[in-house]
């Protein structure tokens, strides 16, 4: 359920019919869940997101036109802050997550995945968190790993030491569940330290700390 005590609405790009039908089937499913566009193209994405104001949108790469990583770019820079951005692909090259990142995606799945991965993958970006396939994770951390070391962000220098430990554990893909049985702290406290993560380092959501983790180099460290 979503904040207003609703079912999360839920918007499906994908120019596939057949397989659209088949998510929304999923979705549809689940009483905490309803789809409530459906969207053949990254610009019916970008319409649907603005009209409807949607929770979440699952959001193809691969489509004709304007691709699902610009359409969420648009949908971001729309400043539609409701709405949340999930890429389902068949891809994970490195290229399409980056890109899908740098564009405001709150999270990256793979369309293999299990459709309880699917789920867990619309609430948890609706409340607030991030999820990514672990082949995708591991892929980014390598891929990071493989860069020349750089000096750490001057905007991490206003972090704290638990402020810290907390962001390398969202860069590592962990949930607040998981990071709070890994500190020993209660879940309201990790939830304070990740607004203050978002405040202090200007994150749009916690995919952006995500990001902020690879580059301050916490993540493989």
């Amino acid at each position: 359920m979503n904040d207003r005590g609703t079912p999360i609405r839920v918007v499906i790009a994908d120019d596939q019919p057949l397989l659209r039908h088949s998510l929304a089937l999923v979705v549809d499913a689940d009483h905490d869940m309803t789809v409530v566009g459906e969207a053949g193209t990254g610009d019916e994405a970008v319409r649907l997101s603005a009209e409807l104001r949607p929770d979440v949108v699952l959001m193809d790469i691969r489509m004709p036109g304007t691709d699902g990583i610009a359409a969420t770019r648009r949908i971001v820079t729309a400043g539609i802050e409701s709405v949340k951005v999930v890429v389902l692909t068949m891809f994970e090259l490195d290229e399409y997550v980056r890109g899908a990142l740098q564009a405001g995606a709150s999270g990256f799945l793979l369309k293999d995945s299990h459709p309880d991965k699917l789920l867990d993958a619309i609430r948890r970006t609706h409340l607030g968190e991030s999820l990514f396939a672990p082949k995708v994770l591991t892929r980014l951390i390598e891929a990071y790993i493989a860069q020349p070391p750089g000096a750490k962000p001057a905007s991490l220098d206003a972090l704290t030491e638990r402020e810290t430990e907390v962001l390398t554990l969202v860069g590592r893909g962990l949930s607040n569940d998981e990071i709070a049985a890994r500190l020993t702290i209660s879940i309201k406290t990790v939830k304070t330290h990740i607004g203050n993560l978002l405040s202090k380092l200007q994150a749009r959501d916690r995919a952006h700390l995500v990001i902020a983790a690879y580059e301050g180099n916490l993540v493989g460290r």
